[in-house]
């Protein structure tokens, strides 16, 4: 948020704190902590349930795959989930810009 209204304040006339109190601002932030904390607690879930579930229980051991486990199997997920997360970040991140580019226009 302070990047933001940095960035913001170097191009305009208005004060930070009239960027911070305005409703695109707000809007940049909902949409913003709207995606990136639902997507961190689930990762960080996803995250730590293979060393939970290979520490307290068995069935991660079984095979998955000719003699690959369920474990490796979950760990490979992992990575995919990593990609995924970064593509859509990446994609989300073009309309944050475009809020931005708003609250400049806004601030002129």
């Amino acid at each position: 948020m302070h990047d933001v209204a940095n960035t913001v304040r170097s191009t305009s006339t208005k004060s930070a704190e009239e960027i911070v109190a305005s409703p695109a601002f707000h809007q940049l932030m909902r949409q913003k902590n709207g995606f990136i904390l639902p997507a961190i607690l689930f990762s960080m879930i996803f995250y730590f349930t293979l060393p939970i579930l290979t520490s307290y229980a068995t069935f991660l051991n079984e095979k998955a795959v000719g003699d690959v486990s369920w474990a490796w199997m979950f760990a490979f997920a992992q990575f995919i989930m990593t990609w995924t997360f970064c593509i859509l970040y990446s994609k989300r991140a073009k309309r944050f810009d475009e809020l931005v580019e708003r609250i400049k226009e806004e601030t002129r």
